[in-house]
């Protein structure tokens, strides 16, 4: 979750110089956004239109209140797998209240002030569970190529895999072989774009390019291949829940799938702010409003039936790297998916579902990366790495809640060296145009939004020095947080100091240089 570094804020711009960026921005987002839009609606199992419908919630409503300027919110991938199992087994129209519910959760949270909790969760919890669901991604999206549907459990898709691949008759031409030609067409173009793109068009998204290879081979071959389902409207899409579907709310097992949908949903929207934030250098996320407006986000696509939101990191990124400088980029980008399926319904009907799955499979397939277990496992040991498996084998044999739930308990296992000194004291003194920082006591997670709240305090300016030498254990959740601010600082001219020698200090170099 890195790139490079764009320019401060709109300060240091002419205002027009700003406008024409932020401009500029927006129709990189857009052209991003809306082959995920579709596809995470349809991997979601509900129609394409309410992603796209999340989508402009997301740009238009939230991109103006969120506490992450250069964030972009919409659907995610990383709420797909949960969002099948409601459909599954609930039914569609139960999505709506379900979200409401959710909404107002993130809603209280943000006004409670909880938004720095959810910076306290495992890094090794959070890259487990995504590469879990980046399976589920995939051996779903792989029977849609196939041109068939996802069944209703990953395990039931990855058992279904070496069937549907027999069942392929590469001497005809039915429905199956189209639709796995859409597929690999999609797929294979993304990839080569990714790889061979000219520096010079490097923001034009891989995706749509997928998408649109995939679309005319099915339209210059006229393959029998099944395309998305877009209404004349898109106001003919808004389905609003009945007075009966919220009273189906006092079951006690759709509120904790509630509960479930808000906590994931702000963990991962409040972890990608954290990674735009390292991204750029200009205003920092305010992580307790950031979480208020996806809230008032999600009750919103709850009340008009669509998916639901969190921050993401793909279109975010694709937002900094635009040379996006304030919120209005993620506005714009919300205003011209609107446009587009006002005015341009029919071009979207032309889309295989085949080629959205491609997108899928491509996206999902980046979610399952081994990099970062590697990295826990050779910097802090055995247990992180277990945490990141334990977690990623649960999401895929079982469901997200239970494999995050199951990671979080082990990660309680790093508190047991601790209980009798769980306490933290944190001094600060400013010495000239030096800040010294001292950490004395036990730095762990549950310590991390007492940490957080003082280093972000710290201006992007002189020199700082970490003391780190009275600490008598650091878990790898704080030394993550604390190499990632110490890069942050470097990337803006700040000197952040360790001490040396110390054991804990040549963990937080080894780990910021990774």
């Amino acid at each position: 979750m890195t790139a490079p570094a764009a320019s401060s804020p709109a300060a240091k711009t002419g205002f027009s110089a700003t406008i024409s960026r932020d401009f500029i921005a927006s129709i990189v987002v857009f052209l991003v956004a809306m082959p995920l839009c579709m596809g995470i609606a349809v991997a979601s199992g509900v129609p394409a239109e309410r992603g796209l419908i999340t989508g402009i919630i997301g740009g238009v409503i939230v991109g103006a209140m969120a506490g992450s300027p250069l964030q972009v919110s919409g659907p995610a991938a990383g709420l797909a797998v949960i969002v099948f199992e409601i459909v599954a087994k609930h039914g569609l129209s139960m999505l709506g209240p379900i979200l409401v519910v959710a909404g107002l959760v993130q809603l209280v949270a943000g006004a409670f002030k909880l938004g720095q909790w959810f910076r306290a969760i495992s890094p090794a919890v959070v890259h487990g569970m995504l590469a879990g669901i980046g399976v589920l991604i995939v051996a779903g999206q792989f029977h849609v190529l196939f041109g068939d549907s996802p069944k209703a459990h990953g395990l039931q898709n990855l058992a279904a895999i070496p069937g549907a691949i027999a069942g392929v008759q590469f001497a005809t031409l039915t429905q199956v072989e189209a639709a796995l030609a859409v597929g690999v067409v999609t797929i294979g173009s993304i990839l080569l774009w990714e790889k061979f793109r000219p520096k010079a068009l490097k923001l034009v998204p891989g995706a749509l390019l997928g998408v649109i290879a995939g679309t005319v081979l099915a339209i210059a071959l006229n393959l029998d291949v099944q395309k998305i389902v877009v209404p004349e409207s898109i106001v003919a899409a808004i389905a609003i829940p009945g007075v009966a579907d919220f009273a189906k709310m006092a079951n006690p097992m759709l509120l904790v799938t509630a509960v479930a949908v808000a906590f994931i949903a702000s963990a991962e929207t409040l972890l990608s702010a954290a990674a735009v934030d390292r991204m750029h250098d200009g205003e920092r996320t305010k992580y307790n409003k950031e979480l208020g407006a996806q809230g008032i986000g999600n009750m919103l696509c709850g009340f008009v039936g669509a998916l639901p939101m969190t921050g993401v990191i793909v279109r975010s990124s694709a937002n900094v790297q635009a040379g996006a400088v304030t919120r209005m980029s993620a506005i714009l980008h919300g205003v011209w998916i609107l446009a587009f399926v006002a005015l341009l319904p029919w071009l979207l009907r032309m889309v295989p579902s085949a080629a959205l799955a491609g997108v899928l499979v491509v996206t999902g397939w980046k979610l399952v990366s081994l990099d970062h277990v590697r990295h826990l496992f050779a910097r802090y040991g055995l247990l992180p790495a277990l945490i990141w498996g334990a977690t990623f084998v649960m999401v895929v044999a079982t469901d997200l809640l239970t494999g995050v739930l199951v990671g979080m308990a082990l990660t309680l296992l790093e508190l047991v060296p601790n209980l009798k000194k769980m306490r933290l004291n944190i001094a600060q003194q400013d010495v000239g145009d030096e800040k010294e920082i001292r950490l004395e006591g036990a730095a762990t997670f549950v310590q991390l939004p007492k940490i957080a709240k003082v280093l972000d305090a710290v201006p992007n300016n002189g020199r700082v020095k970490l003391d780190t030498r009275g600490l008598t254990s650091l878990d790898h959740t704080v030394a993550e947080a604390l190499s990632d601010w110490m890069k942050g600082k470097a990337r803006v001219g700040v000197h952040v100091e360790l001490p040396s020698p110390c054991a804990f200090g040549d963990r937080l170099r080894a780990a910021g240089a990774h």
